[in-house]
């Protein structure tokens, strides 16, 4: 009886770790939270594979899609003509504000910036025209329910 209980916890501990993985091993990775109503919204991409999850306004939901290497190289064009690793984030305190994260792991944009306290005046441009990129690729290949 001692055997079983002992596999099926390793079995449970496996599985459970294993589920994360996906939040730990990308190549980009958006994030957007918070909030007065608070969402969560992620786009986590490691090579041309994607996982998407959304979580707020009442409706939660995953899915994973393939990206396009087309995608994958506008995508990093965007973030080259922006300056993404030159963006400055600001240091002012915000609450109850949705931020979004970038976190880039590979590749000559690698780097991480956010907006949760706000980016410099003169960087704002550059940062929405990032985010847009990112945008696009959430709006054409997420089917939302």
């Amino acid at each position: 009886m001692k055997g079983i209980i002992g596999i099926l916890f390793a079995v449970i501990v496996l599985v459970s770790c294993n589920s994360q993985k996906v939040y730990s091993d990308f190549d980009i990775s958006y994030a957007k939270s918070g909030g007065i109503a608070p969402i969560y919204e992620n786009l986590l991409i490691k090579g041309n594979d994607a996982h998407y999850s959304f979580e707020g306004q009442g409706k939660k939901y995953k899915q994973d899609f393939k990206v396009s290497d087309e995608d994958l190289k506008k995508l990093d064009h965007v973030l080259s003509q922006n300056n993404f690793r030159r963006i400055q984030e600001d240091h002012k305190k915000l609450y109850d504000n949705v931020s979004t994260s970038i976190n880039i792991k590979k590749g000559t944009n690698e780097g991480s910036k956010t907006d949760a306290s706000m980016i410099m005046p003169n960087f704002k441009t550059n940062w929405n025209n990032i985010l847009t990129a990112f945008q696009e690729i959430i709006n054409n290949n997420v089917k939302k329910q």
